[in-house]
Parts: structure tokens; C-alpha cells; sequence
């Protein structure tokens, strides 16, 4: 990671350098004008102190680390300073000779003693000297690093002001030789600071015992580790046996980014130091233990504490033996242990002390029963109310985790009272929550989510057969009322409506529930039954009265009008499949409001509004920037960075001088439309009702999210989102919008090859020649062949291929059964390209003059599509880029001149693209506050 930000920091630096020439010349100026002529002497005898220290110093360490058998560091040093040597060289060639001028004014300037030369731009052994200093770790020395640091300053210092160098050229330097230095060590390793047991050994003699053996405990959970330390258990030649704690530097600079994480985006909360020294991290633990005991909890008691070199510490504590919570089984956790708990966790908040960290693994249960605290090192003294309250919220949860919501909130209402746990509802939320605890807590919801779609396809299921026996039954009754008509219509409608009502019972009872003694009973007399069948099986019996009342209908209708049987029975097919729809539609609803299961934190937020009904229940603002609010700021940022680098092409002058100002305004009204016909295409594959202008917002709403992401993901992703939020289940949800791209590629495959046939594209070799296809053609069946000779790739393929139509066919079988919907899908892709490319075409006639010819709308729309398929190709958001050299390439191969093909990409991707920008943010954030996205 330093790598990469020493990396980034060198391109900042030269961007700065190229871009402002003017702050880096006035920078120099402030430099020279601010030292002016210092006096001779002064600067000979710093010159020479700092040039013998520069050498002086890194020999005196090495041969330091030399007699204590660190061989190893001192190579890794001259490795890098070797390869910081090289470095320098390439970087002096490369401004020499190739770099823009202005970056050589910044890293150099005429030399003093030689007008006609040039100072280097960077330091040819200063850059080597940093390398090593950093690459064996003297900065981790505090003598020898304020020596070296001393010493560096001083050089910078002379040949600043002597005029050897720049303030850029001594940056450059300083970065050079530390990034070489880290780059050195990724790719050889660095030594490992991890203490031995020898070295463990030998500290724990120094302070006063007589070690004979130490094993590691491994912990289970590696995500915490870094808050817990290497622990080792330790036994004596006389006495009992120690538990020892071993903290060092490659354990410090575990979850730094996350604790950095943490320390930016939480308000009002203390947090220690995202990366703190070996020292402040053995006195923070040290003096946890002490305040903990102190306030009458069971805690470990610290009984020494030594260094183990310069890159580790130990802390030793008494033996306490035990399991942790999260190794006993739950039979276990009585309520007596749960007070407990309870109990030492009140002890620490009496005297305000907050753990900060109270998990399962660090909650000890020794052999007696006692529980003791331990994990005490990223706790706090002196701890605000807020952190308080959150220690509550997170044993709570952990509780919670094993024994249920319940048992976890008695058990500590017993012991801390009602007031304190209702207290901390504002603070029961994941983001208070330690990480391990969150990660069971997203465990716990796909789980659950995974039980809600079991039953949805089990509901999904017993419907579609309950309708198949349905259909069935029907038929039969279908069957027996042509017989019944044949001997009257007052006999026929008789025998049917009875053998209708037997059918209906039939089909929804279960198998063996039939009683034989009321065989013979009418239906009517019978009315107790049919509700105990509903509740066993609400899918059969409504799918059985749907059948019911259907042929009750019938048979009334044919009763009072003998000559028209089959007009009600057109009108009862028609409305058939949509009651059936309903009914399996309300069925899967009730099956899912069934399985629907609360999550924990609900769960115990209900718990202690029944002990506290006027509990705060409002989440406390934890967080002080949000990761969606982030993401939109880096995604807005982007997005006007684009804007401003392509408006700054644009000449407005030409644009708003020689338009036509009727094509313009014909360009802005097809731009707009293409919104509506957006909305078309993709509800016409989504088979539940949406409301279409809401669809249209979404659309204009994408014009936001298409500047900020590739083409081919924003759109889709938000088109997704829109129809989740609009009551479409994520699966449907992901397979209509599938469905609408993989008809949108069929189009746009199709009318490409049509408009291409239309306009003879065998003239415009630049966009199709006869040969490329050919060779195209040819590459693509090569490449089938490979895939299909691989069986790993044939796999990869087969997989995602089956995948996408495992969800995009049954998806367009639901959408074929409505051809009205099937046309509207199909209309909205079509009306949609139509629409971009007479607004591409009103554009190039805008600006057209007496030099274009005729220009056909089948050529337009040939570049059009070519242009839109590189576009969505390119992983630069909207196209930019890919779609103007295109289209504007493309527009000249059609015949179009270039002064009339710039202006004209440039305004329809201004009408397409950037303009509707404003208000697709405007629509983004208006559906986002509306729950819509």
C-alpha cells in the first residue's frame, strides 16, 4: 500500500509540475527572494556537516546492525539503495531528454557555477540514502532517526539555498528513494518481526521467571486478531503457569484501513489511533487491566510487562484457564451465567471504564463458573455515555446470537434495570456492533432470505398444481354438462351443478380426509368443512372455489338462456387466467408473509419496548458520512470532471453562430421523447403493473448514473433497483431487465445489418469492409472451437449462459403470454433508436452547408449503431470518447464534411448526454427520497 501511495504521489507531483507552471515558478521565486544571500562560510561548513552525516550516519547503522547478526536488513537496505541509484538515472535521462518542457523548469534550474548547465533534477545519492534509511527500518528508531532526519534537512537546506536544486526536485528525490524502498521489500520480503521462542523465552527470564516451555493459542477468529494479541501459555519450573500476550509490529498494522475506516466515518465516538506505537499500545492494555480490577470486575491481573527488542512487547498475566463463551455449548448459558456477565459489565461501567469489544471470545468462563472479562486493550477509561450504552447494545446482540432476543434482554434488565437498556435501543444498530458480530448478523439475513424463497417456490409450486387439478376437474365437468344438455336443460343443469359441487369438495380436500358417512350429504350441508380445509391448504380450496364459482356461473347462465352456453363459456375462459393469476399471486404472498421472520435487533428492540413501551426507539446518527453519500460525492465528482473536459472542446461560438435553430429545437424534442420510449422498452418486459411516468423518471434518473458508471452497468443496475422498489421480486426484477437487453442486442444486431444492406455499406470500407467481416467471422468460429476443446472454459461458458436464461426464458414465457406487453417492449426498442437517430440526424443538419450532399436517414442510422455499440463496449462512463470518434469518424465516411460532423456529435452528445445530466440528478434524488431506487 505505501508503494502504491508513494507511486501516486510521484504522478501528483509531475501533474503539478506540468499543469502549474506558473505556482511552481512562483514558488522558486518566494525560495530565492526569502533566503537571499546567506553568508559563505555558513553554508560551506552545513554543506560539509550535512554531506559527512549523510554518509556517516547509514555506515554507523549498519555496522550496528552488523554486531547484533541483522545481516539481513542491512542487504535489503543496499539492495534498494542500489536500485534508487538506477532510478535517479532513468528520471534525469527521461527529463532531459523527453520530459515537457514545463516539468523541467520545475525539477531544474540553471546551475551556479555553470549558466549554461542544468541542476539535476534529482539527487543522485540522496535518493539511494533514503532508500536504505527506509528500507532497514531506522525510522522505526527514534535516536537514529531524528540523527538521520537532521541530517537530511540539513542537506535539502544547503542545496536549496545555494541554488542546486528546486523544492519540486527535493520531493521528487524523497519519494523516488522511499517508494524503491518499499518496492524492495514487497518483492523480497521483509524480515519477520514476529518474535521467536527463544526471544519470548528470554524476555520472560529478564523480568524475574523461569520459563520451561510456551505454546500458542490460535484463536478462531482471525478478523479480530489484531485486538487481541499472540497469546502463548507458559509454564514455570516453580510456580503456576502464565498467560502471556505478545504484541508486535506486523500485528500494529493489522486492520489499519479499517480502523481508519471507522475513526472518519463514525461521529461522537472515541477511537485509539489507527496505527499506534508498540509503547502506547503497552500502556493502553496495561492500564486497562489495572482500572478494570480496580472497579470490581473479573478481568486478568497483569503481573509484568517487558520489550522484546525493538519490535515487540509482552504482557504476562496470571493463569485463568476457562472456555470462552463462544466455545460452550448453549445448554450452558444458564440465566446465572448471563448475570454474571451482566454483573462485570456493570462493575467496568460503574467507574465509567468501556470495553468496546464485548463478543463471545471474549468473555472467559474459568472452571468455577466465574466469568472474567478479557480483550481489555481497545477499551477505554473515562468513556462518554454513548460508548457506554454501546458495550450494552453489543452483549446484547451477542446474547441475543446464542440464547435469543428474550432471555438476553431479562437477563440484563435483572441486573442493569430498565432504564439502562432501554437507554441503548438509539444505539442497537450494525454499525455500533463489532465486526465479527456483523458478519453473524449477515449470516443470520441469508439465511433467512434464503428460508423466504424456499417457501415463495414451495407456494409457487402447490399452486401450479392445485391449478393443473383445477384445469382437470373442469374438463370433467366440461365433459358431463354436454352429456346433461342432450337430455334437457332442466335435468342438465341439475346433474351438473351437483357433480360441479362434489368435483370442487374433491379437489380440495387432502387424500384420506374424505368422510364416507356424508358420501351422500349435499354440499351445502357440509359448510364446516371447507374452512378446516382452507387452513391445511389455502392454495387448493381458493383455486377450488375459483372452479366453483366458475361453473356455478355456468350453470345459471344456461339456466336462464339455454341458447347461449357457449358465450359464457368465452367469457369464462377469458376470465379464467387471471383469477388463476390473482389467486396464485395471493398465494405466494400469504406463503411469504408466513415465513417472513424478524431479525434479531427487531427482535429485541420489541423485547424492551415491552418492558419500556416509551423507549427511544430512534437510531442515534452514528455515522458521520454514509458509504452511499460517499459514493454519490466520488460519482458527482467524476462526472463534472468529465463535463468540464468536454466542454472545454467545445467551440459555443460556431455552435451557437451557424445552427439552425428549428433542427435544433427538432433535436431537443427527440432527445426528450427518447425518455418515454425508454420507459416502453422496459416495461414492456415486465409483466406486473408499473406506473409508466414513474418508469420515466427512472429513465431521466439514469441520465445521472450513465455519466458515473459505464454504459452497459449504470442502466442496468438502475433499472433493477427501480423495479425492486416497485414490487417486482429481485429475481423477476433482474430477469426482465435481462430480458430487455438481450431483446435490446438482438435489435440492435438486426437493424444494424439491415441499414448497413440498404446503404450498400460495401462502399464504406471504414465501417464494414466485406473482409473484416469475413475475418470476424472466421476469429469467432476459432474461438467457439477453443472454448468448446477446453473443458474449463466450456464450463465457464455452459454455467454463465445457463444462468442467464435460467432466469431470462421462463421470464420472456411469462411475457409472451401477453402479446400487448411483448409489442410494447418491442415498440420501445425500435422507437428508441428511431429516436436517437433522428436526433443525430437533426444535429448534422443543424450545422449543414452547401459542400454535404444528400444524406440518407438508413446512413445515420448505420453510424448511429456502430457508435452506440462501441459506446456501450467502452468502460469510460456514458461512451465518452469511444462515441465521439465513432460517430463523428463515421459520419465522415458517410460524406458528411468535418467541420459539419464535429459541431454535430458535439451537440447531440450535449442533447444525449450532458445536459440532461441536472435533472437525472434532480430525478435521482427525488425517487431515492421516495423509496423508488
Amino acid at each position: 500500500m505505501r508503494l502504491l501511495v508513494g507511486i501516486l504521489a510521484i504522478a501528483a507531483l509531475l501533474l503539478i509540475s506540468a499543469f502549474a507552471h506558473g505556482t511552481t515558478s512562483g514558488l522558486e521565486q518566494d525560495i530565492n527572494a526569502g533566503t537571499g544571500e546567506p553568508p559563505d562560510l555558513l553554508m560551506k561548513l552545513a554543506g560539509l556537516t550535512a554531506s559527512i552525516g549523510v554518509l556517516l550516519v547509514p555506515v554507523a547503522f549498519a555496522i550496528e546492525r552488523l554486531i547484533k547478526r541483522d545481516g539481513l536488513r542491512i542487504a535489503d537496505g543496499v539492495l534498494a539503495a542500489v536500485l534508487a541509484h538506477g532510478v535517479t538515472l532513468a528520471t534525469d535521462l527521461w527529463v532531459a531528454k523527453a520530459a515537457p518542457e514545463s516539468i523541467q523548469d520545475a525539477l531544474t534550474q540553471p546551475s551556479p557555477g555553470d549558466i549554461s548547465s542544468l541542476t539535476d533534477p534529482v539527487h543522485g545519492y540522496l535518493a539511494p540514502v533514503i532508500a536504505y534509511m527506509t528500507a532497514v527500518g531506522m525510522s522505526r528508531r527514534p535516536r537514529w532517526r531524528v540523527v538521520l532526519l537532521v541530517v537530511l534537512l540539513l542537506e535539502a537546506f544547503t542545496m536549496l539555498v545555494s541554488g542546486n536544486t528546486t523544492p519540486f526536485s527535493i520531493i521528487l528525490t524523497v519519494l523516488i528513494g522511499w517508494s524503491v524502498a518499499y518496492g524492495t521489500l514487497y518483492a523480497v520480503g521483509s524480515p519477520n518481526v514476529q518474535p521467536t521462542g527463544q526471544t519470548l523465552l528470554a524476555g520472560l527470564r529478564h523480568v524475574g521467571f523461569r520459563p520451561v516451555s510456551a505454546a500458542r493459542e490460535e484463536s478462531g477468529d482471525a478478523s479480530d486478531q489484531d485486538n487481541r494479541g499472540r497469546r502463548y501459555f507458559v509454564t514455570l519450573e516453580d510456580g503456576p503457569p502464565l498467560d502471556v500476550t505478545v504484541i508486535d509490529r506486523e500485528q500494529q498494522a493489522q486492520g489499519f484501513f479499517y480502523r481508519v475506516w471507522r475513526r472518519l466515518t463514525l461521529r461522537g465516538i472515541t477511537q485509539r489511533r489507527s496505527l499506534q506505537s508498540l509503547r502506547q499500545a503497552l500502556e493502553q492494555e496495561a492500564l486497562l487491566a489495572y482500572a478494570a480490577i480496580a472497579a470490581g470486575a473479573n478481568a486478568p491481573k497483569l503481573i509484568a510487562t517487558s520489550e522484546l527488542g525493538p519490535d515487540a512487547v509482552i504482557l504476562v498475566y496470571e493463569h485463568t484457564g476457562g472456555r470462552s463463551l463462544d466455545s460452550l455449548p448453549d445448554a450452558a448459558l444458564t440465566d446465572e451465567l448471563l448475570c454474571d456477565t451482566w454483573r462485570q459489565v456493570k462493575a467496568l461501567q460503574s467507574r465509567r471504564i468501556a470495553h468496546r469489544r464485548l463478543a463471545g471470545d471474549a468473555i472467559l468462563v474459568d472452571r468455577s463458573g466465574t466469568v472474567i472479562l478479557t480483550d481489555l486493550r481497545g477499551g477505554e477509561i473515562a468513556a462518554g455515555d454513548l460508548v457506554l450504552r454501546m458495550d450494552i447494545a453489543q452483549l446484547l446482540t451477542a446474547f441475543g446470537l446464542r440464547v435469543g432476543a428474550e432471555r438476553a434482554v431479562a437477563t440484563a434488565v435483572e441486573v442493569l434495570g430498565p432504564d439502562a437498556v432501554a437507554d441503548c435501543l438509539p444505539l442497537l444498530q450494525p454499525i455500533a456492533l463489532t465486526r465479527s458480530t456483523r458478519g453473524t448478523l449477515r449470516k443470520r439475513a441469508r439465511e433467512r432470505a434464503q428460508r423466504e424463497r424456499d417457501a415463495v417456490l414451495e407456494a409457487s409450486r402447490k399452486a401450479k398444481a392445485a391449478r393443473a387439478e383445477g384445469e382437470s376437474a373442469e374438463e370433467a365437468e366440461s365433459t358431463e354438462a354436454k352429456g346433461a344438455e342432450s337430455k334437457g336443460p332442466e335435468t342438465g343443469a341439475t346433474e351438473t351443478a351437483s357433480a360441479a359441487a362434489i368435483s370442487t369438495a374433491a379437489t380440495a380436500e387432502a387424500p384420506g380426509d374424505t368422510d364416507p358417512a356424508h358420501a351422500d350429504e349435499p354440499v351445502s350441508a357440509r359448510a364446516d368443512e371447507p374452512v378446516s380445509i382452507r387452513k391445511a391448504d389455502p392454495i387448493a380450496a381458493r383455486t377450488a372455489d375459483t372452479a366453483a364459482a366458475r361453473t356455478t356461473e355456468t350453470v345459471a347462465a344456461r339456466t336462464a338462456d339455454p341458447a347461449a352456453p357457449r358465450k359464457t363459456e368465452a367469457i369464462a375462459a377469458r376470465k379464467s387466467p387471471r383469477a388463476e393469476k390473482q389467486a396464485e399471486k395471493q398465494a405466494i404472498d400469504e406463503a411469504l408473509e408466513q415465513a417472513r421472520e424478524e431479525d434479531l435487533l427487531t427482535q429485541i428492540r420489541h423485547q424492551v419496548l415491552l418492558i419500556r413501551p416509551t423507549a427511544p426507539v430512534e437510531p442515534a446518527q452514528l455515522e458521520r458520512i454514509r458509504p452511499r453519500t460517499l459514493i454519490s460525492f466520488i460519482a458527482g465528482a467524476l462526472g463534472a470532471y468529465f463535463l468540464l473536459s468536454q466542454l472545454t472542446h467545445i467551440d459555443f461560438g460556431t455552435i451557437f453562430g451557424e445552427a439552425e435553430w428549428g433542427w435544433v429545437a427538432a433535436a431537443v424534442a427527440f432527445s426528450a421523447l427518447s425518455y418515454f420510449a425508454a420507459a416502453m422498452s422496459l416495461l414492456g418486459f415486465v409483466p406486473e403493473r408499473v406506473p409508466f411516468l414513474r418508469a420515466v423518471s427512472a429513465q431521466v434518473a439514469g441520465s445521472f448514473v450513465k455519466i458515473v458508471a459505464p454504459a452497459a452497468v449504470g442502466g442496468v443496475a438502475l433499472n433493477t433497483r427501480f423495479l425492486q422498489r416497485s414490487g417486482v421480486r429481485s429475481g423477476l426484477a433482474v430477469a426482465s431487465v435481462g430480458a430487455s437487453q438481450l431483446f435490446g442486442l438482438g435489435s440492435h444486431i438486426l437493424l444494424l445489418l439491415i441499414f448497413g444492406y440498404v446503404t450498400g455499406t460495401q462502399k464504406t470500407p471504414t465501417l464494414t469492409p466485406s473482409r473484416t467481416v469475413i475475418a470476424g467471422l472466421l476469429t469467432v468460429a476459432v474461438l467457439v472451437l477453443v472454448v468448446t476443446a477446453i473443458p474449463f472454459l466450456r464450463k465457464f461458458v455452459v454455467t454463465r449462459v445457463r444462468s442467464l436464461f435460467a432466469g431470462v426464458v421462463p421470464r420472456m414465457l411469462d411475457v409472451l403470454q401477453r402479446p400487448q406487453k411483448l409489442l410494447t417492449g418491442i415498440g420501445g426498442m425500435l422507437l428508441l433508436t428511431f429516436l436517437f437517430v433522428l436526433c443525430l440526424d437533426a444535429s448534422v443538419r443543424a450545422f449543414a452547408n452547401e459542400e454535404m450532399g444528400t444524406l440518407s436517414l438508413a446512413s445515420v442510422a448505420v453510424v448511429f449503431l456502430a457508435g452506440n455499440a462501441l459506446g456501450s463496449a467502452a468502460p469510460t462512463p456514458g461512451g465518452i470518447g469511444a462515441v465521439e470518434a465513432t460517430l463523428t469518424l463515421g459520419l465522415i465516411t458517410v460524406g458528411v464534411p468535418k467541420d459539419v460532423a464535429a459541431p454535430a456529435v458535439l451537440l447531440y452528445r450535449l442533447l444525449t448526454l450532458w445536459l440532461p445530466v441536472l435533472p437525472g440528478w434532480l430525478f435521482f434524488n427525488h425517487l431515492t427520497r421516495k423509496g423508488l431506487l
